[in-house]
């Protein structure tokens, strides 16, 4: 490791292995004893030290010397006494950390020794022990993070460990982990803007130099090109969090079935109001997009007023579940309540956030831009015929003209969201711009013309400047920022190809900031289509554009009919923004699992989907059902799903993602063949079992 070179494995190690894994197993059987029985004697904990010694990723060893601590303990009440056992401790850690120096149960054990504060602590020995390890492997990263640990407990400036490593990045370039130290250090003490502490403009200014004399010295060491990437992310992006978008956008008109009947009895749209297909099920989704994931939204700081009933105490939920709660996209549905009525209604729906501390990003900074925007909903009454138009009496064939008949372009008032307006979204300083400018001249003449580094970076530059550029008058320039990065990027996918999939999916990016950054570019993709009587619906069409990733869903929060058929998509992240889709079309594409769908299940308009002939069940051993927590991760609650299918003979173990999608799904319309899956038996009975209201099946009529 870290230029390191392997010993050839010579014969006589295979019974030195087998001698080394007997003690262990031996040792492992006493010291659980021991644990199990509470015995906490020197004889006993002699053996977990020499469990620790040969093995100190034994996590139950050192859990086990924690308790036999604290027991111990309660029988002395000398000070040199207490310190003298706390010092024992610490050397058995750093006799472990001499066997394996990135030992996590060693170290933590170490830190939690120190959080006792059972004796006063030698900072000295602290620091002289790190010191050691640092020069035997400079990019321990276990060893920084006890440093920045020690450096918290006893107070240490950031200013001060500023300049500890500066003197690392001095000794050696690439020392990848104090230009990572370092990173997080700036962050603290900009958030903190601390007294004394200079500008973020001369800061980043000295930051950029001192990163480029370390590419030009080495261009092929990643260290400092890592660096880099995270001085560009805070060159280019606003200081605090901003809302980029809303659904519904300021101004928005909504309807459950905007259309009326002419004097000919033929159906025509309301041009100035949008189908809004949720309220058939009295349900209203409000999704507020930010440029930054943050989290902290609430009733008090996301706060909504009408002159309709609605349930006061709604709840925001981020669209994008993480352990963090830092999320993009937030959304909350309004629930209408009288809607059985017999005359037409109209509400009105105020959504304001004032200047927020509790909406915070990762960074740490807050929501200082308020924000008003409001939109209209308007209820037919019972008499009403629309309500009893059914968009799904035929099945939906996105191959076939005849299903639908085009009505001409969305109108503008659905496509307000592609603007996004100067008041919600700052504007970088004119230094930023000319910065970025600066590093684009220096980086096209480096030496090294085949440096995937190189070429990755001038590819965020232009990408950062035409985000920039976009938001001014200058679209021209900006595009042609985006053609020349997509260039970069079809280079890197051939010098590169082990990183192959992490090139197209950036690619990928680019070509959606394309398509959706200005009305007339994007409106060639877009229709209004119109099936027999039934509801106007705002359609895009994205196809064969070798997309292997969907983003920019912040400008398209309207869409409610979207074909993505033949493309490379692999998951449909981002498409749970898209509140107002009815009617989805991923087939022929490398979706393998439906764990990868999992975001459709936060589409409650969503009620016709198309995944014919992707990959979904080809794998024996398919990694992507790991990313989201199965029934067996004692993460999921049971539910009575599992329960209905094993009542049907289903194999519940083999379909467990299957019946988590469908079980959180109200599709109409589904058609799933020309994937492994639908060969396999049991699969139907899911999909029927799971899906009361489905009444469409490749095709063909089940009810």
């Amino acid at each position: 490791m870290h230029g390191q070179p392997r010993r050839p494995k010579q014969p006589e190690d295979d019974a030195a292995a087998a001698a080394k894994a007997a003690k262990l197993r031996e040792l492992q059987v006493q010291v659980l004893h021991n644990h199990h029985t509470c015995t906490y004697t020197e004889e006993a904990l002699g053996l977990s030290f020499k469990l620790l010694e040969i093995n100190p990723e034994a996590y139950t060893a050192w859990n086990y010397r924690k308790l036999a601590l604290q027991h111990n303990l309660k029988e002395l009440s000398d000070p040199e006494a207490i310190k003298s056992s706390v010092d024992a401790e610490l050397r058995v850690v750093e006799l472990a950390l001499r066997q394996n120096p990135k030992s996590y149960g060693a170290w933590y054990h170490r830190k939690w020794l120190l959080n006792q504060k059972l004796a006063p602590v030698d900072f000295k020995r602290e620091y002289g022990l790190l010191d050691k390890l640092l020069k035997v492997d400079a990019r321990n990263f276990h060893g920084w993070n006890y440093r920045r640990f020690l450096a918290k407990f006893m107070g240490v400036p950031e200013e001060k460990e500023l300049q500890y490593t500066m003197d690392k990045i001095s000794e050696n370039f690439s020392n990848y982990s104090a230009w990572h130290n370092r990173s997080i250090l700036l962050s603290k003490l900009l958030i903190q803007r601390s007294e004394g502490f200079e500008s973020k403009q001369k800061i980043f200014s000295e930051e950029f130099e001192l990163v480029i004399q370390a590419l030009f010295t080495d261009p092929g060491d990643q260290s400092g090109w890592f660096y880099h990437l995270w001085l560009l992310a805070q060159t280019s992006t606003p200081d605090n969090p901003q809302l980029i978008s809303s659904w519904p956008s300021n101004g928005a008109k909504l309807s459950l079935f905007p259309t009326r009947k002419n004097e000919d009895q033929n159906m025509v749209s309301s041009p100035s109001s949008i189908c809004c297909y949720s309220l058939k099920e009295g349900i209203i989704p409000i999704v507020l997009y930010f440029n930054d994931p943050v989290k902290g939204l609430n009733p008090s700081n996301v706060k909504l007023n009408s002159d309709f009933v609605f349930d006061k105490d709604l709840q925001w939920r981020p669209l994008v579940i993480t352990d963090s709660g830092y999320s993009n996209c937030w959304a909350t549905y309004l629930e209408i309540r009288n809607k059985d009525c017999s005359t037409s209604q109209q509400f009105s729906v105020e959504v304001s956030i004032p200047c927020s501390d509790d909406i915070m990003s990762r960074s740490g900074s807050h929501c200082n831009c308020p924000v008003h925007f409001t939109f209209t909903v308007e209820l037919g009454n019972n008499n009403d015929e629309a309500h009893d138009i059914d968009l799904f009496h035929d099945p939906i064939s996105w191959s076939s003209s005849e299903s639908f008949q085009s009505h001409g372009k969305p109108s503008c008032v659905a496509f307000d969201q592609l603007n996004i307006t100067s008041a919600l979204v700052q504007e970088e300083s004119r230094w930023n711009l000319d910065r970025l400018s600066d590093e684009i001249d220096l980086f096209r003449d480096l030496p090294d013309e085949n440096s995937k580094f190189a070429k990755l970076t001038l590819a965020r530059l232009l990408l950062a400047c035409a985000a920039i550029k976009s938001r001014g008058s200058s679209l021209i320039e900006r595009k042609g920022y985006c053609e020349e990065a997509l260039g970069f990027f079809s280079d890197l996918i051939n010098l590169d190809p082990s990183h192959k999939r992490y090139y197209e999916d950036e690619r990928s990016l680019v070509l959606m900031d394309q398509l959706t950054c200005d009305m007339e570019t994007f409106m060639k993709y877009c229709s209004v289509q119109v099936k027999s009587e039934s509801a106007p619906l705002n359609h895009v069409q994205l196809c064969r554009l070798s997309l292997t990733r969907i983003g920019f869903t912040e400008r398209v929060l309207w869409i409610q009919m979207l074909d993505l058929s033949h493309n490379s998509l692999r998951s449909v992240e981002g498409l749970e923004a898209l509140q107002q889709l009815v009617c989805l079309n991923i087939s022929n594409n490398q979706i393998s699992s439906f764990t990868s769908l999992e975001p459709l299940t936060k589409i409650v308009s969503l009620k016709a989907l198309d995944l014919s002939f992707n990959k979904i069940g080809a794998h024996l051993i398919d990694t992507t059902r790991y990313m989201c927590s199965s029934p067996f991760s004692h993460k999921v609650e049971r539910c009575e799903a599992f329960e209905e299918c094993r009542k049907k003979n289903v194999n519940v173990e083999e379909f467990w993602d299957a019946i988590l999608f469908f079980k959180s799904m109200d599709l109409v319309q589904l058609d799933f063949k020309g994937n492994a899956v639908a060969d396999k038996d049991s699969f139907a009975a899911v999909v029927s079992t799971l899906s009361p209201s489905l009444k469409w099946l490749n095709g063909t009529c089940i009810h």
